[in-house]
């Protein structure tokens, strides 16, 4: 069995459930503790950890949601609404 290892903290939950689903979109398992989530309103640190092997390409993918490497930008936006108009929702 793989060790595993932490790779993002943080007191938002949203956030470690929006960092979660970019690992995981990315191939990578991801184990998330912390936040009680028994209420409509999660409360406390979110850990998320992944296995050792995994630990260089999660940090990668981390830092590169940090840095702003996955924003959305407004130009993106037009570009979808063109391809929404002419029935091209692929892009």
């Amino acid at each position: 069995m793989d060790e595993l290892v932490r790779i993002y903290a943080t007191g938002d939950p949203v956030a470690a459930e929006l960092m979660k689903g970019r690992l995981e979109a990315e191939g990578i398992s991801v184990l998330d503790k912390g936040a009680v989530d028994a209420t409509a309103y999660p409360t406390g640190a979110s850990y998320l950890w992944v296995r050792a092997g995994d630990e260089a390409r999660a940090k990668a993918v981390v830092d590169a949601v940090e840095s702003g490497a996955f924003a959305v930008t407004d130009d993106d936006v037009e570009d979808l609404q063109e391809d929404a108009t002419r029935g091209d929702p692929a892009g």
